[in-house]
């Protein structure tokens, strides 16, 4: 008995900072649902679950996201402003061409290595034809410095020589994050098919080079 009224007294102490702090309170929101989104999608997600996960009641969930369909796609604006901030941070205009574009290949493969439910997130996201993001203001005002940040990229690599001209940034970034994304979301009938596993440390080694020479291949001149 003691340790239930423990339990409850955590609980409710819990539910007290997340009143006094209401952009933490969206923080732990977020982050439990990133983690019930990845794990039963958007139609199995219920509400109660990821307050629950985040220690607030209900209805502050609904106070700060509306409803279920917004806080998902509160949950993929955050992973995609993640990716470009993260990505941005690399510099890829810093040194030689090459060198940038070796960087970048590193980020997307350590990126979804890293972080699994990116994965799930954008299968549920596509099952619903990218309705959420459609309609996110957010996505339409980070897409553009990352695209342009990649034709930088390209430019610069055009003027030492080191790329070819007339390649496109999106497609590029497409092709590297095609390759490491179905590799992963596939590894496991793959391994069964091609008799190996895939997810294997010197596999994924092998295939981060892979990705590495097919994405120099391309620009190169």
């Amino acid at each position: 008995m003691p340790a239930k009224i423990d339990s409850k007294a955590a609980r409710q102490a819990g539910k007290e900072r997340v009143r006094r702090d209401p952009d933490a309170s969206q923080r732990r929101i977020l982050a439990a649902a990133t983690e019930v989104f990845a794990a039963q999608g958007l139609d199995g997600a219920r509400v109660d679950e990821i307050a629950d996960r985040a220690g607030i009641n209900k209805r502050m969930l609904y106070h700060y996201f509306g409803n279920k369909d917004e806080l998902f796609g509160a949950v993929l604006n955050e992973l995609y402003e993640t990716i470009c901030r993260d990505s941005a941070a690399l510099d890829l205009n810093a040194g030689p061409p090459p060198e940038g574009l070796a960087r970048l290949v590193d980020f997307v493969v350590d990126y979804y290595l890293g972080n699994p439910h990116a994965i799930t997130l954008l299968n549920a996201e596509n099952l619903h034809k990218a309705r959420h993001l459609k309609t996110s203001e957010r996505i339409r005002a980070i897409h553009l410095p990352f695209e342009e940040m990649l034709e930088e990229l390209l430019a610069r690599g055009v003027a030492t020589n080191d790329f070819r001209s007339g390649v496109s940034g999106a497609r590029l970034y497409i092709s590297i994050v095609g390759l490491t994304y179905y590799y992963l979301s596939n590894g496991h009938s793959l391994s069964v098919f091609f008799d190996r596993d895939l997810y294997d440390r010197k596999e994924l080694k092998a295939w981060r080079q892979h990705i590495h020479e097919m994405a120099q291949r391309f620009v190169a001149v």
